[in-house]
């Protein structure tokens, strides 16, 4: 004969089993939802492809305009340089706006305030990366070799190109992209890079236009 204990504790227990019944939309809702979810997640890379070439492309339609925001001092430098790394593959030279303005501000701010503003600028060439890395990746064990030796060298390949003025530099932040680079590590070590490089661009323009 059960006592009341004995049916109280039954209940208890059948109130914490775990329900692994199939859910109400049966199993093919669940495979459409997941269908549905892998292709949002396709179009993905579409959008980051489009993004990169729609900013890129707005630059080179108001180039002639981001040289009158130097007027407004290191906010102006910032800005100039973000918008002219902000192109793909197409360079936007912005260390003239450095070299004139090295005469009137600090070229290690300036260098500072160019440098950072470039190194977000070229996001625009990481998302590119990004996008065309997830579309084109036919051979995945190649792509994915290609991606860790890109990850164990990627201060090198960022910091050196960074530094150095080229037009390609470009070619870096899609390679890094498409690799999964860490975002976050691509700015950093893209801006060490250009600091320096625009420093060493302040203190030539100061000395040029000043006088030793």
């Amino acid at each position: 004969m059960l006592s009341l204990d004995n049916i109280t504790e039954t209940a208890l227990i059948n109130e914490r089993r775990v329900d692994f019944r199939c859910p109400p939309e049966g199993i093919k809702g669940i495979a459409t939802k997941a269908k549905t979810i892998m292709e949002k997640k396709k179009g993905l890379p579409i959008l980051e492809i489009l993004f990169a070439v729609a900013v890129g492309a707005l630059v080179l339609l108001f180039n002639n305009d981001i040289a009158q925001l130097g007027s407004w001092g290191y906010l102006g430098v910032f800005l100039i340089s973000a918008l002219s790394s902000a192109t793909i593959l197409i360079p936007v030279p912005s260390w003239g706006a450095v070299i004139a303005l090295s005469g009137v501000l600090n070229p290690v701010l300036l260098g500072i305030c160019a440098g950072v503003g470039s190194a977000i600028g070229e996001l625009t060439s990481y998302i590119f990366g990004s996008g065309v890395a997830e579309l084109a990746m036919g051979n995945k064990k190649q792509y994915e070799k290609y991606k860790e030796w890109i990850k164990k060298n990627d201060f090198v390949a960022i910091f050196v190109l960074a530094f150095i003025p080229n037009p390609l530099f470009d070619l870096a932040g899609l390679a890094a992209g498409a690799a999964g680079v860490s975002p976050l590590r691509f700015v950093i070590f893209c801006a060490a890079g250009r600091v320096l490089r625009f420093i060493l661009f302040g203190f030539a323009g100061y000395y040029l236009l000043n006088g030793f």
